[in-house]
């Protein structure tokens, strides 16, 4: 726009110094500030009728927005994740996906079109000019800043608006359940899978190495053995997850060695059975010093007393490997007489 398309009645006679003042275009100076046209009131600023239509709107799009909110979390619980629609010119997609998608977009849009049909409808649209300043800010800067925000909470209506403020905030309030519904795909529940194994009571101790049953005489003073349950096997889809828990390290120890009472007890003929997972992080254990009884986890050297429980005496871990109670069945192999009894590796929150 140039100096001649302004109305002269818009253009002072002089310069006037302050910001958004009208200002002559001259030879120095040929992009001339044009001011800001004059004012003009819109419907819902005359009309109080038209300001109530435009209320409930905005109370609309926030319902809206809590309605596809509540759609968003019934439709993560309720839609299986294998099923698919059809969606045109698409094709088939996921039905969790779309409806996922679907729902979160909507509440996103309705929150921000409220918001501005909100502003641009009910709030001051007066447009203001003011002066740039340093960066510290001075007192009476400051005090301005303030009168400035009661100004525009006063003119947002907010206080008298009610059904908008309170719609308002019941989307906002609802939005955030649609990021903490998410969380759930973190995994599925581990319920109490951590606390139990496959091993129990009459299962076989099977060496892993031979994939045969054990007996006593196959273990010799000073030896380390690592065994599984009976029945697991290594084309198993769920292998990896089961011998994640159940692996088991035995050690045969003379028994005058052994130093803990109970694991005496649950010992068979000085043959002890520990868990070779790691209570620190979960390592496998896989080194064993004879003359000492000590275990020591390759990972962060953890190390474990097994002649006492398998008590840790250096390292992070945080408590001693769990122990299996074993025994022979009436045909001379080794097997357990029930589950840990305690959870196996590292600890957990739940953990009680």
């Amino acid at each position: 726009m140039s100096s001649q398309d302004i109305p002269e009645e818009n253009l002072p006679a002089a310069q006037d110094t302050s910001h958004g003042a009208v200002k002559l275009a001259d030879e120095q100076n040929p992009f001339a500030d044009p001011g800001l046209p004059p004012h003009e009131p819109r419907v819902q600023d005359i009309d109080e009728r038209a300001a109530k239509r435009s209320e409930r709107a905005v109370a609309l799009l926030f319902t809206v927005s809590m309605l596809a909110t509540v759609g968003f979390i019934a439709s993560y619980v309720t839609i299986p994740v294998d099923r698919s629609v059809y969606i045109w010119p698409i094709g088939h997609i996921s039905a969790l996906n779309f409806a996922l998608g679907m729902t979160l977009g909507l509440a996103l849009f309705c929150i921000g079109a409220g918001a501005v049909h909100w502003a641009r409808t009910l709030m001051s649209d007066h447009e203001l000019a003011d002066e740039r300043h340093p960066i510290e800010a001075a007192p009476e800067v400051r005090a301005k800043v303030m009168d400035d925000f009661r100004q525009g909470a006063k003119e947002s209506a907010l206080g008298r608006r009610k059904l908008i403020r309170n719609t308002m905030f019941g989307a906002l309030a609802l939005f955030p359940l649609s990021g903490v519904v998410l969380l759930r795909d973190l995994g599925p529940l581990p319920g109490t899978k951590l606390r139990h194994t496959l091993w129990s009571k009459g299962k076989l101790l099977v060496n892993m190495n031979t994939n045969e049953p054990l007996r006593p005489s196959d273990l010799i003073v000073g030896s380390l053995t690592f065994a599984k349950p009976e029945g697991l096997e290594e084309h198993d889809h769920d292998f990896q997850t089961e011998i994640a828990k159940a692996a088991l390290m035995l050690v045969r120890i003379k028994p005058d060695d052994i130093k803990d009472k109970r694991s005496l007890e649950w010992s068979h003929e000085g043959i002890l059975a520990y868990s070779k997972i790691c209570t620190h992080v979960g390592c496998p254990i896989s080194l064993y010093e004879q003359q000492t009884h000590h275990a020591l986890c390759p990972c962060h050297q953890s190390t474990f007393d097994l002649s006492d429980g398998a008590k840790v005496i250096f390292g992070p871990a945080g408590h001693p490997l769990p122990q299996l109670r074993i025994g022979v069945n009436d045909e001379g192999y080794l097997e357990a007489l029930g589950d840990f009894d305690e959870p196996v590796g590292p600890a957990f929150w739940e953990r009680g």
